[in-house]
């Protein structure tokens, strides 16, 4: 038995394998292409839509991922399958994402939502589902390829959107999004081989019991040890990460002083950051352990911020640059790492219903971390850099939250493969 009591004997495909990361890419189509660039350019530039009304459609959705989210990971631990509720995710999600600007603001809105509920289910599913395309110590590596490969995902929603919008109109863009993201995640349907799993005994949760899986969920991860601490600390890194996505253009452009084309550039040079930030934390998270390399990309998010504030303060353009260096290179960094953490610390048969409880904590991030941003920028009336700044102490905390950490430590244990299934 390896470290998490799974047995020994299996080692993914490498089709297997690449199914799962080319996911990565096929779901940050929508990450980037529809949630992030062009639903709410649409919906308050082009229908006369509000800031409002997007949250009033964000909103719910992460509500319902909050709730379905523990209940769904506990369902597909029961049944010993994972790839079909990943399949069932991403279907509703692209179907929704092709109706986008179909029939009218209200019903974009609701499909928006429908979109986003299914993004971030299959989500979960899609990061429990690392320990069967990978083994102890390929975990790190399979991992940061994902993230890495995922930022290709944003290049394409981008050049997808920058062809299709002057020619087309969004409703085109919307539904090659769509093409593209499920072109890209069939392969995972078709190739994914799970580890063999018993379904457990008694009858499975049902949709009624959503309230009771989640605080049964929350029970047990407390009788793990480190779990709960790491989700906390998930929490306040993530909400920090979650907001300078959302507002990093703003204080580009607004503080310090970036025109649209050098926005443009310090975007892509984070998304590249990001990229080789996720490559490299993978592969050294499978040899100096994950939760160093957690800290390191950590404490590069807090390098870039701070070059972001001395920036702003001084008026030396020219340091903003750091912050896609820095900052892109921690988020891709943390993003590989802390999935493998998640893993290690997770009991095998209780993995999905956990990797639930992870998406919930980055959902209520995702409410949280703006509001807090707004808080300080407008409702204190200290601005913008003083927002930034405020996201650097949720990293902080962070830290020490995350300090008494430790992962369960591999037995060592190397498994050959089966001749057809070599990887």
């Amino acid at each position: 038995m390896d470290a998490h009591g799974q047995g020994s004997g299996w080692t993914p495909a490498r089709r297997s394998v690449a199914a799962w990361v080319l996911y990565d890419l096929a779901n940050t189509t929508f990450a980037l292409g529809v949630g992030s660039r062009y639903f709410g350019l649409w919906l308050v530039e082009h229908r006369g839509g509000s800031d409002w009304m997007l949250s009033a459609a964000i909103i719910p959705a992460m509500v319902a991922v909050i709730v379905l989210g523990p209940w769904l990971g506990a369902l597909t631990d029961h049944r010993g399958r994972r790839v079909p509720y990943l399949a069932v995710s991403t279907l509703v999600c692209v179907a929704a994402t092709a109706l986008l600007a179909t029939w009218g603001v209200v019903p974009s809105l609701v499909f928006y939502a429908i979109g986003t509920v299914g993004f971030h289910l299959g989500a979960l599913v899609y990061d429990a589902l690392l320990p069967d395309v990978s083994t102890e110590r390929t975990r790190g590596l399979v991992s940061g390829i994902g993230v890495a490969i995922g930022y290709i995902g944003s290049a394409l929603a981008l050049g997808i959107g920058v062809y299709l919008l002057p020619k087309a109109g969004y409703a085109a863009v919307f539904r090659a999004l769509a093409v593209a993201f499920l072109v890209f995640a069939l392969p995972a349907f078709v190739w994914i081989r799970e580890r063999p799993r018993p379904r457990l005994p008694g009858m499975p949760p049902g949709l009624g019991s959503v309230f009771i899986a989640m605080g049964d969920a929350w029970k047990s991860a407390a009788q793990h040890k480190g779990v709960v601490r790491f989700l906390i600390g998930r929490f306040l890194y993530t909400d920090a990460i979650n907001t300078v996505f959302l507002f990093n253009a703003v204080f580009a452009k607004m503080e310090l002083g970036f025109t649209d084309a050098q926005t443009d550039r310090l975007a892509l040079l984070g998304i590249t950051c990001a990229g080789l930030g996720a490559m490299v934390a993978g592969r050294l998270a499978d040899k100096y352990g994950s939760k160093r390399l957690l800290m390191a990309a950590l404490g590069s998010q807090l390098v870039g911020l701070a070059a972001a504030i001395i920036a702003a303060v001084s008026g030396v353009q020219a340091v903003g640059w750091l912050v896609a260096i820095g900052g892109g290179a921690g988020i891709g960094g943390a993003w590989a790492a802390d999935r493998v953490l998640m893993t290690q610390l997770s009991p095998p048969a209780k993995l999905g219903e956990f990797f639930g409880l992870y998406a919930i904590v980055g959902r209520f991030a995702t409410v949280l971390g703006p509001f807090m941003w707004a808080l300080v920028a407008d409702g204190m009336g200290l601005g913008r850099t003083w927002a930034l700044a405020s996201l650097g102490v949720f990293i902080v905390a962070a830290v020490f939250v995350l300090r008494p950490v430790e992962p369960p430590r591999s037995d060592g244990v190397e498994v050959r493969p089966a001749p057809e299934e070599a990887a």
